[in-house]
């Protein structure tokens, strides 16, 4: 129940994609893939998601799942355009309509907008097993980030999304709309209630001070040892005063506005108008 994990790191946003797969199957899912934007001229690029579609055929693999932990909030997710190239399904957290209810009032979605998660081939409910080619796979609801946060739990490989950073940098922001601090207190806890030796998978690094290379692949044991937020000993009142001091002083990620409008539909650009262009909405001193 080893997984082949291959990382893709995009650092213009800091993000780390993976190709996970079953090493006796050759069945594969691809993890919070990236989609390259730029946002100065509003134009869209397959690079990143070329470079995992090359690694897919390197390696003779069969896509099964295309999964994003959570409504990104620094980068467009690049699964439709893998999809069609690689086929797959997919899947994200059951409460993305959570998250779908609230962005789609913030940013005023056409009438037409699915709040139900249509957009979404699957949408996992907390503690659902699902494999990846032989191997046994749980989808763990971890709210907190968002509402929708899920951390995927394939073989003996953990895939934490934003919940956690390397033990050095600590833990994700919560001061999104419908974040909150206790809860991904708890969602933490229960990610670092896993055997020790599991490895967690961050989705970003920024490297901490004083580290000069870029790292996003710790164990539990490591993490309840040393991680500056929520290491054994710091308990739910403790971390969410620090959580609260710490959001207060953050700026919005700088592809925000985009991603989120992006990722709320399945990662599908918002539908053109009669030109034929599609646009994004910037919401005026509203976030």
């Amino acid at each position: 129940m080893t997984p082949t994990v291959h990382a893709f790191f995009d650092e213009p946003t800091f993000t780390v994609s993976y190709l996970v797969c079953d090493p006796e199957t050759r069945r594969a899912a691809i993890i919070d893939s990236v989609l390259d934007y730029e946002p100065h001229g509003a134009r869209t690029a397959t690079v990143s998601a070329d470079r995992i579609i090359a690694a897919v055929r390197e390696h003779g693999l069969s896509v099964e799942w295309l999964l994003e932990t959570h409504v990104h909030a620094d980068h467009l997710t690049a699964a439709p355009y893998l999809k069609a190239q690689l086929g797959g399904r997919i899947a994200t957290g059951f409460n993305v309509v959570a998250v779908q209810a609230t962005l789609g009032d913030l940013f005023g979605a056409e009438p037409g907008f699915d709040r139900t998660g249509g957009q979404f081939d699957h949408r996992f409910n907390d503690d659902e097993v699902f494999a990846v080619g032989g191997m046994r796979a749980c989808a763990l609801h971890t709210p907190g980030h968002t509402p929708a946060c899920m951390t995927f739990l394939i073989g003996d490989a953990a895939f934490v999304g934003d919940t956690l950073f390397m033990p050095d940098y600590g833990t994700a922001r919560c001061d999104f709309p419908g974040g909150d601090a206790r809860q991904l207190y708890r969602s933490i806890r229960r990610v670092l209630a896993l055997p020790d030796q599991t490895r967690l998978f961050m989705c970003h690094d920024y490297k901490a001070p004083g580290r000069d290379v870029f790292a996003w692949e710790t164990t539990v044991a490591a993490q309840r040892a040393g991680n500056l937020h929520v290491r054994d000993g710091i308990d739910e009142d403790a971390f969410v005063e620090m959580r609260a001091s710490r959001d207060q002083g953050l700026s919005m990620p700088r592809l925000f506005i985009p991603s989120v409008q992006v990722n709320m539909r399945g990662g599908a650009l918002p539908p053109a108008e009669a030109n034929g262009i599609s646009y994004l909405k910037i919401p005026i001193n509203a976030l």
